[in-house]
């Protein structure tokens, strides 16, 4: 049952409330002034709060803003009998919910509050997928290897240096990236990717930079590209190896001057763009090719940071079992399974070409083809690496 906590100095219009939202199947707590509503928001869990205005000792804004700073996601509706515009706004501005005027109009009031619960379950529901996102993406290891990767992403991570992230196929080299997003300033702030190897060259320009209508045969619209709907947060280069030398120029210019232009425009666009980028190309053997230009090279690799292969830090195996294993049960639906320690040390023998990639590959398919507990037997029979 949604709980409604109603702040008022009158006690007729306490108890009014109380009988009207009770009707309405919500449970009711009730407070005489400010600094007692306060204590209730602090000791409860409130779906939603009704706060008088005019109350003597502290007020309804002053509550407000004591609120503020320390329930942020709890919707408050705000009643007055002394209403103008310019109070209004100014709840408003504190966070209030919505403003609604004495004598109460009892629909306007339980629309308000249904408006409000939709608002709360719908930050709940953020904050859980937000940490299903987080577990999803978080770097397990407990390795020498792995652990000097995370200290320099999180080192690096509150500045806006940019990053060129190494390693090969399948290490992680996105989880680096968003953790250096996550961690950084720019975290409120989008977090765009773009990989560089599954775009076609041509098209590679317009994915980055946008396009104006009619700048090639197929743009029947005005498009941004990456770097606009990165504006404020960080763009995530993937393979940028794999990107064409035309484009290259680009991303350099962009990178001096924090400028674009769209495809078919002159006009200039600022951006304020982090770029972190990710290879697993040997870039200096690409710029001796001709393939890469040496300047966007030195641009981007302010720090460089590279992600060790599975084979670096076999240690880890028995963490990583078990974190895919609970990750994908529950995606699944499914009861938890269990590995075995001798499973443990097959999967160390394997020769993890696709490394981390890979590893999931095989514990998802163990998972389907395995009874309750994962073995040794199992790993044997079903984790045979391709020859």
């Amino acid at each position: 049952m949604s709980r409604i906590l109603v702040i008022d100095d009158e006690r007729s219009i306490r108890n009014t409330l109380k009988d009207i939202l009770e009707y309405e199947k919500y449970e009711v707590d009730l407070a005489e002034d400010g600094p007692r509503g306060l204590e209730k928001i602090k000791g409860g869990d409130y779906d939603v709060v009704l706060c008088d205005i005019k109350m003597p000792g502290m007020d309804g804004i002053e509550l407000l803003g004591k609120l503020g700073d320390q329930v942020t996601d709890l919707p408050v509706v705000m009643i007055s009998g002394h209403g103008n515009i310019d109070t209004a706004v100014e709840a408003i501005k504190k966070g209030a919910f919505d403003f609604i005027e004495k004598p109460l109009d009892l629909n306007r009031l339980l629309i308000t509050i249904r408006n409000a619960m939709d608002k709360s379950v719908l930050v709940t529901e953020t904050k859980i997928l937000k940490k299903k996102v987080s577990k999803r993406f978080e770097i397990v290891g407990e390795s020498e290897a792995i652990l000097k990767v995370v200290e320099m992403a999180d080192r690096v991570a509150r500045t806006d240096a940019r990053v060129l992230i190494t390693g090969s196929n399948g290490t992680g080299k996105e989880l680096v990236a968003r953790r250096i997003h996550e961690m950084s300033l720019r975290a409120a702030g989008p977090f765009v990717e773009v990989n560089c190897a599954a775009i076609p060259s041509e098209l590679i320009e317009s994915e980055l930079f946008g396009h104006e209508k009619g700048a090639f045969t197929s743009a029947i619209k005005q498009r941004k590209g990456k770097f606009e709907q990165a504006n404020g947060g960080t763009l995530f280069l993937d393979e940028i190896g794999d990107m064409s030398l035309s484009a290259q120029a680009k991303v350099l210019r962009a990178l001096q001057e924090s400028i674009i232009s769209r495809v078919g425009s002159d006009t200039a666009i600022r951006v304020d763009v982090r770029v972190v980028a990710a290879t697993n190309k040997n870039l200096s053997e690409e710029i001796e090719k001709g393939h890469f230009r040496e300047d966007l090279y030195h641009r981007l690799s302010v720090i460089l940071i590279r992600v060790p292969a599975l084979s670096e830090r076999l240690e880890d195996i028995p963490l990583l079992a078990n974190h895919f294993i609970q990750q994908i049960c529950n995606e699944y639906g499914m009861p938890e399974k269990t590995i075995t320690e001798d499973a443990l040390r097959e999967l160390r023998k394997i020769e993890w070409r696709g490394n981390i990639r890979e590893f999931r590959n095989v514990i998802e398919r163990l998972i389907i083809l395995c009874d309750r507990k994962i073995t040794g037997n199992d790993v044997q029979a079903f984790a045979a690496p391709l020859k």
